[in-house]
Formats: structure tokens, C-alpha cells, sequence
């Protein structure tokens, strides 16, 4: 039952870990969050821009050469509508292009600070805000080359600017001035950090948080491969005492001596039963570790599998109570999947352990999703294993390998793109929900790989 849960190579190594595939993936999509980020903060500077020409130019009647910066506000904005643009067509941004935009930033507020003064300009301090984000964005190499081209423009601007003309102000009212523009310039550096580095660290957490998750999914796929190689090698070492027990029980049945009495003739029966019932579960366990889907599988419906499947399992557990109610409504055509099959039968297995006088079986529909719920009467799931339902060797039994039968529904389900509902019932038992896509079980679907 593992072919798609352990995902098998041809030579039977296990595939690529999942997080080596999806860390640059979740690495990039929160580079593409960050990058949409630096497009506000663009914007904000763009506003920024134009209150402090008008302000400073109209307003406190300092000349400044208004037309060669109002081009580079107008460069800014700009840059921003094609940002836009190019972000909704991507659903990745590497380091590099978050670099390219920092630095671009920096060249922009390096242009308007040439132009307003050059170092004497309170606003100078805005290069540290784009330090700060260069060190939480960037990698460790892009970061410093950032930190470089900041002081080299710094530098620069101490040794050319265009000068700002003061007018009729007198010294007093300068230095009050530039005391109040550095102010204005501290809060908004202060502000600004903290707002956007903020957000950042919450896009970088959500990255943490991914990759976190798939680092449990590769543990948790890893002892899922374990145990499909252990369950394939233990099935070939059966598969010779089960036939060599076959055909002495065939010879037996042929021996004059044992057929008259009837009791080891019912005997006799009775082991044949069990040891076909042995084979074809040797020979499900080969099947599933070793094909894929619809090689093993047969075409059926719905209903057709669901009764198919409840009838085997009471038919190999006699004397368990299953009441099977089937509210799915109109057919639909589907593989008959062993995968999904084994993981139904460990659920109804699981529940009669725990209810020996009944579990019960609901089948039903959701829109485009097979609903099937597994509930029973025992003591349900103990307060503090809930969270911890799916992990694997987590159980109440007390017994070693528990806990692996829900583990692999679990797995086994995520891998045909549903999920695992379980909780305690109010009236006392537990209950199992699985919830799968049909487009997984129809013929042609993908499966969920």
C-alpha cells in the first residue's frame, strides 16, 4: 500500500527529500512578499518626496532645483508601476533582484540628496534604513556590498552637492532647521524600521514555518519508506513457507486417511481460507511497493468500492458489528485503489479494537470531495495525543509500533491531496473524517502527486 506514500525510484531508493525541492520554492515566494513590500515603501518615499520639495521649496521659501528632482520622483514612480506589473507575473524574486531594487533605492535617495544639500541634508540618515533592510533581505555578500555603495555615496555627497541657498535666514534659524530635519529624519528612519522590518520578520517566520513543516513531512516519509521496504522484504521471505504450506494442506486434502474425518476436513478447509488470505495480503503488500497506480488497479465506482471494501472487511472479521451508511448519492466512475482501500480497512480496524460492539461507516458527498467518516463507542483519543494525531509511535495502546496504522492513513490521504479530521464525540467514541478530492480517485486523475 505504499507505492504512492514512499514515492519509490526505479531502483528503489526514495525520491529527493521534499524539502530540497520546496526550500528554494518557499525561499523565493517570500522574496516575492518582500520584494511587493519594498514597492510600498517606494511609494511612501515617493509621498515623502513630494511634501518635503513642496514644503521646503513653497513652504519655507529655499530655493531648490525643483524640475531635476521632481524627474527622479517621477523615475520612482515609474519603477513602481513596472514593479507591480512584474511582480504579478512572477511567483518568484531571487536575492539578486532584491538587491537590484535596494540598490536602485539607494541611487534615488543618493539623486535628491545631491541635489538638496548632499551631506549638510538632515535626510542623509534614510540610508540607514536601507542598510537595515539590506541586512534582513539579502544574503551575507549582498548585504556588505550594499553597506559599501551606502558609504560611498555618503562619501560622495560630502564632496559633491548642490548647495542649498539659505536666503535671508540667519545662522539661528538654520541650525533650528536642520536640528528639526533630523529629527523629522530619526522618527521617520525609527518608524519606517521598525513598520517594515516588523513585516518582514512576520514573512520570514511564515518561511520558517513552511520549511519546518516539510522537514517533519521528510522524517515522517522517511519512516514511511522504512517500513514499505521492511513490509516488501518480510512479504518476499513469506511467500515461499506460504506456498510450501499450501501445497501440503492441497496433499493433505488428497490423503484417505484425513479426509474421513469431517472435523479435519473442516479443519482443513478452514487453513486453506487463512493461508489464501495470507497470499493475497503478501501479494498486496508486493503489488503496492512495487507498481503504480492503475498497473494493480481496476476500474469501478464509487458505491461499487465502498461496498466492495465493506464486504471484505466483514467477510475477514467475523463476529465484528459494522454498520455501513452510504449517502453519496449519484455514482461516479473511479480506480479502485488499494492505497486508499488499506487505509479505510486500518481505520475500521483501529475503531473496532476500541469498540468491539460496533463502528460505524458514513459515506457521503461534498461537492467535489468523497467524505468518509469512521466513528465508534470506545473511550476516544486521550486530551493530549489530539494534537499529536498522524505522527508516527504516537498512541494509547501502549504497545511498540503503535500508533503507525493512523500514521500511514494519514500520509496516504495527504498524498491523494485530502486531509484527516479526528475528534472526540460528544456522546462518547471517536471520529475519524477522511476528506479526499475526487479528481484523485477518477480514472486519469493524478493522484495527488
Amino acid at each position: 500500500m505504499l507505492d504512492r506514500v514512499s514515492r519509490f525510484a526505479p531502483d528503489g531508493a526514495p525520491t529527493m527529500n521534499p524539502e530540497r525541492r520546496a526550500g528554494p520554492a518557499a525561499e523565493a515566494t517570500t522574496n516575492r512578499k518582500n520584494m511587493a513590500l519594498l514597492v510600498q515603501l517606494r511609494w511612501m518615499a515617493v509621498l515623502g518626496q513630494i511634501a518635503a520639495i513642496l514644503f521646503v521649496h513653497h513652504g519655507l521659501g529655499i530655493p531648490l532645483p525643483v524640475w531635476p528632482m521632481s524627474a527622479v520622483v517621477g523615475g520612482l514612480i515609474l519603477l513602481n508601476v513596472g514593479s507591480v506589473v512584474w511582480i504579478r507575473r512572477r511567483s518568484d524574486v531571487t536575492n539578486r533582484q532584491l538587491f537590484v531594487a535596494l540598490t536602485i533605492d539607494v541611487a534615488a535617495l543618493t539623486a535628491q540628496l545631491y541635489l538638496s544639500g548632499g551631506i549638510t541634508n538632515s535626510f542623509v540618515l534614510l540610508y540607514l534604513l536601507q542598510v537595515v533592510l539590506g541586512a534582513v533581505l539579502l544574503d551575507v555578500r549582498s548585504a556588505w556590498t550594499l553597506v559599501a555603495l551606502a558609504c560611498a555615496c555618503l562619501a560622495g555627497l560630502s564632496l559633491f552637492h548642490h548647495p542649498l541657498a539659505w536666503g535671508d535666514l540667519d545662522a539661528e534659524d538654520i541650525l533650528w532647521l536642520r536640528t528639526a530635519g533630523l529629527f523629522i529624519g530619526f522618527v521617520l528612519d525609527a518608524v519606517l524600521v521598525v513598520v517594515f522590518v516588523a513585516r518582514i520578520n512576520r514573512n520570514l517566520r511564515e518561511r520558517d514555518e513552511r520549511l519546518a513543516a516539510l522537514r517533519r513531512q521528510a522524517v515522517e516519509e522517511e519512516h514511511i519508506v522504512r517500513m514499505g521496504l521492511l513490509a516488501s522484504g518480510a512479504a518476499h521471505e513469506l511467500g515461499t513457507p506460504l506456498g510450501s504450506m499450501s501445497v501440503i494442506v492441497s496433499d493433505w486434502r488428497r490423503m484417505p486417511a484425513l479426509t474421513g474425518d469431517p472435523d479435519i476436513v473442516e479443519d482443513i478447509a478452514e487453513m486453506e481460507a487463512s493461508l489464501r488470505r495470507c497470499k493475497r495480503i503478501v501479494t498486496g503488500i508486493l503489488l503496492s511497493a512495487g507498481e503504480m497506480r492503475g498497473e494493480g488497479s481496476s476500474p469501478t465506482t464509487v458505491n461499487g468500492f465502498l461496498s466492495g471494501l465493506v464486504g471484505e472487511w466483514r467477510a475477514a472479521r467475523v463476529g465484528a458489528v459494522l454498520a455501513f451508511t452510504n449517502r453519496f448519492g449519484r455514482d461516479i466512475a473511479i480506480v479502485s485503489d488499494e492505497v486508499l482501500k488499506q487505509a479505510v480497512v486500518n481505520l475500521l480496524d483501529n475503531a473496532v479494537e476500541a469498540s468491539p460492539h460496533g463502528v460505524e461507516l458514513v459515506a457521503s458527498r461534498d461537492g467535489d470531495r468523497l467524505v468518509l467518516g469512521v466513528n465508534d463507542r470506545g473511550p476516544g483519543f486521550a486530551g493530549e495525543l489530539l494534537p499529536q494525531i498522524g505522527k508516527p509511535y504516537n498512541s494509547s495502546k501502549g504497545r511498540p509500533g503503535g500508533g503507525l496504522g493512523l500514521f500511514l492513513v494519514v500520509n496516504v490521504v495527504r498524498k491523494l491531496g485530502g486531509e484527516v479530521r479526528v475528534r472526540n464525540r460528544r456522546g462518547g467514541g471517536a471520529s475519524v473524517t477522511v476528506i479526499l478530492p475526487l479528481k484523485s480517485l477518477e480514472i486519469g486523475g493524478d493522484g495527488g502527486a
